[in-house]
């Protein structure tokens, strides 16, 4: 892992980063993914939803450096050369979450193999962050299965400068014989515009579309 610094300067977004970081312009985009495909694959081999939605996002990120690019713990501008998933497992027993974090894997055997092991060490600890240290690198995920949604926001007031992007999954639902899954994705204006929104969320489709190639 590795944070490459970002010399603003000389940066092709300097204009658009100090705009909207002033600003403390964020926004969200949700959008309805169809999963009908990679639903179809998972029950081939008796996988969940949840670990593939983590997989997948992951693989979005780790693409493009739009979506790595943030503040380090010195305050320099940089982007991450590899981002982790952190995400968020449920207490059923008190009602409440814990938030955990996995390696970046090549394979979904690989990165499942580790979840499923990260899962059964960590849930019903009853602490926010039972697994540390908490590596620097990392995005948060989030499902939410017992509703579904159109929109979803979630506002971080942290001065303003965080800016690596915040994924969360709803419950998903059968229109005319397609399951489809409502996916927000939350971003910073001062390194992601629409575009890049339209590229997370079109990669994402792809791969689910393409599930059998990496399941």
């Amino acid at each position: 892992m590795k944070f490459i610094k970002i010399d603003r300067e000389i940066w092709y977004r300097k204009e658009y980063f100090e705009h909207y970081l002033q600003q403390q312009t964020t926004f969200s985009i949700t959008n309805e993914i169809n999963i009908t495909i990679l639903m179809k694959n998972l029950r081939k081999k008796n996988y969940n939803l949840y670990p593939a939605f983590i997989f997948m996002i992951t693989k979005v990120v780790n693409s493009h450096r739009e979506f790595r690019t943030c503040f380090n713990s010195e305050g320099k501008l940089g982007y991450w050369s590899e981002i982790l998933p952190s995400y968020t497992i449920f207490d059923k027993k008190t009602s409440t979450f814990s938030s955990i974090w996995s390696l970046n894997l090549p394979t979904f055997y690989e990165f499942h193999t580790q979840y499923e092991k990260d899962v059964e060490k960590y849930n019903g600890m009853g602490r926010l962050f039972p697994k540390t240290p908490i590596p620097e690198n990392n995005i948060p995920i989030s499902m939410i299965p017992w509703s579904s949604f159109t929109a979803f926001n979630l506002n971080i007031n942290n001065a303003g400068d965080y800016l690596l992007p915040i994924l969360t999954g709803g419950k998903y639902s059968q229109v005319n014989g397609e399951l489809l899954l409502p996916v927000s994705l939350q971003i910073h204006h001062a390194v992601c515009d629409g575009y890049h929104a339209s590229v997370f969320m079109n990669d994402l489709q792809r791969l689910a579309d393409d599930s059998v190639e990496w399941l």
